[in-house]
């Protein structure tokens, strides 16, 4: 605790400021429901579209209704494909495991 504490106090940190963080995603979103609108569940979700979020990350739309954040940020995550628009395009109507839907509902109030 001491060294952690010290090594706050060396890099200069204010140790009162609360870290403000953003959740990805919150349960009490439509977004987290696992069928938010209620679409047909025919076959595996696809990629219907792309479109950029407020910190100009790229983000799939899915078939399923879900979304899904595509960065590229190497080395963490490598995919330079969503940088060029026609890589992009190219994957439109192409098969997407969805993650949310993969997942069962937390509850009964969830869609399935």
């Amino acid at each position: 605790m001491e060294t952690a504490l010290l090594a706050a106090i060396g890099m200069g940190r204010d140790l009162l400021h609360k870290n403000e963080e953003r959740t990805s995603l919150n349960k009490d979103l439509p977004e987290s429901e696992h069928n938010p609108d209620r679409r047909s569940r025919s076959g595996d979700p696809t990629v219907v579209g792309f479109h950029q979020d407020a910190d100009g990350h790229w983000v799939a739309a899915l078939s399923c209704g879900h979304t899904q954040h595509l960065r590229h940020q190497p080395p963490w995550q490598s995919r330079g494909w969503v940088m060029d628009p026609a890589q992009r395009l190219a994957k439109i109507g192409q098969p997407f495991a969805c993650g949310w839907c993969a997942q069962r509902p937390d509850n009964d109030t969830l869609g399935s």
